[in-house]
């Protein structure tokens, strides 16, 4: 590939990078790092790529994301008095976003394997190669997620009446 069809695809790649790596971590300067260093990546091996390569700049910012959810060992980043409160009123109407909230407690390791699984639509088969882990670990973890989840939404919803 040269170097002007690597950065005309890089351009028309890079909101989907960051949007992906968003999705993911939570963080808009995580994800613009996330789709920085995808790029640097695919910079580095740009004489052996062809075009399209939107699939393997997903699977290279997943990958970037999942090793950075694993650095930070379920290390939740506090909300500030106003996006918790916007949070809560929302969450206050639509059960879509409670469960969400609700996800967003979750171990990162959880967090992960249900969005990639029930948003993503990924099958176990390549969330465990994602993932680095088995096919019956992402099967029990995505089984842990979901009772949380489940356990978790009734205590909430519990709570409030």
């Amino acid at each position: 590939m040269t170097t002007e069809e690597f950065e005309h695809e890089a351009g028309q790649l890079r909101s989907m990078l960051v949007a992906t790596a968003a999705h993911m971590l939570g963080s808009e300067s995580e994800a613009e790092d996330a789709a920085q260093e995808t790029l640097a990546k695919l910079w580095a091996m740009r004489d052996e790529l062809r075009s399209p390569m939107a699939a393997l700049a997903r699977a290279v910012v997943r990958n970037l994301c999942v090793d950075s959810l694993r650095r930070r060992h379920a290390v939740m980043v506090p909300l500030s008095a106003e996006q918790r409160d916007m949070a809560e009123t929302a969450t206050d109407n639509d059960p879509f976003l409670h469960v969400m909230k609700v996800i967003d407690r979750l171990p990162a390791a959880q967090q992960v394997a249900l969005r990639l699984r029930h948003i993503d639509g990924m099958g176990t088969a390549d969330i465990a190669k994602l993932t680095g882990t088995s096919e019956a670990a992402v099967r029990k973890t995505l089984s842990r997620a979901r009772m949380a989840v489940r356990k978790h939404y009734i205590e909430d919803i519990g709570n409030e009446q």
